[in-house]
């Protein structure tokens, strides 16, 4: 009966420890939330400079929010900070500086003059991008880590702002108004695609590389420093019709292999 009493006394005591254990868990981790804020104020600012008409300085906002989307999971995974409030709060933050800006900027760059139909291109970009980040929230569990299903939605915002940002100061044409109208509803309809995109998580920022991947890297800046918004404009618009141009190659080979197949064999 002591032992018993004993083991009785010890169950609240533990179940305090796992009291302080679970409080203590309560707390999140600063330095990805904090890249993850520097994003989420960009696409901020993006949507103010577009209502002012800041384009250029909206368009770099949205880039320079791609930045810290960038970093914050790959800070988060290299020191081992991931957390669900992390996960959670990104796509938040996703939404406002890769759904709502893009959106935003573009329909003031331009896509107002188009009346219903620039409305319409606006609010297919951006529910395309809520639709985008559900899907991954909800498949990220059980999904392939090398590749994303469907175009990233910061890929896509870079598509939009990379476009507005190489056309502003032309001359707004009613052809280049359509196009770029064209361009923002295919950016959000490629973010709800089922096509496979690399993702780039499996690259190793800590290990060891040859001397000519970093001076790749460096090449690859000063390139960008020439032109920004037209260079980072075909960059975003390469990877983004990759995938759409690799399934039409593989089905245009596809049946080019049937049709060799299915054709009758003559013996003379």
């Amino acid at each position: 009966m002591a032992l018993k009493q004993r083991v009785v006394e010890l169950k609240p005591k533990s179940g305090s420890v796992r009291t302080v254990a679970s409080v203590r868990q309560k707390g999140i981790y600063l330095l990805p939330n904090l890249l993850t804020t520097g994003a989420l104020f960009c696409g901020f600012y993006a949507v103010l400079s577009g209502f002012s008409g800041q384009y250029e300085w909206a368009c770099m906002a949205i880039f320079a929010a791609l930045l810290f989307d960038g970093l914050d999971g790959r800070v988060a995974r290299m020191t081992n900070t991931e957390s669900d409030f992390g996960v959670q709060y990104d796509s938040l933050s996703d939404m406002v500086s890769f759904g709502v800006a893009p959106a935003v900027v573009a329909y003031g760059w331009g896509l107002d003059v188009l009346g219903k139909f620039g409305l319409a291109a606006a609010f297919v970009f951006a529910s395309c991008a809520a639709l985008r980040l559900a899907r991954f929230n909800v498949q990220s569990d059980g999904a392939d880590k090398k590749h994303f299903t469907g175009l990233p939605s910061p890929v896509a915002a870079a598509l939009v702002a990379g476009f507005v940002w190489s056309t502003y100061p032309l001359n707004m044409s009613p052809s280049l108004i359509t196009l770029g109208a064209v361009m923002t509803a295919v950016a959000g309809l490629l973010m709800v695609s089922n096509l496979s995109y690399p993702s780039f998580k499996e690259i190793d920022f800590r290990g060891r590389v040859p001397f000519f991947v970093i001076l790749s890297v460096v090449m690859g800046f000063v390139i960008i420093t020439i032109d920004p918004p037209r260079i980072l404009f075909t960059i975003a618009l390469v990877f983004s019709f990759s995938a759409p141009l690799r399934w039409i190659w593989t089905r245009f080979r596809g049946n080019g292999k049937v049709e060799d197949s299915d054709t009758p064999v003559e013996h003379h």
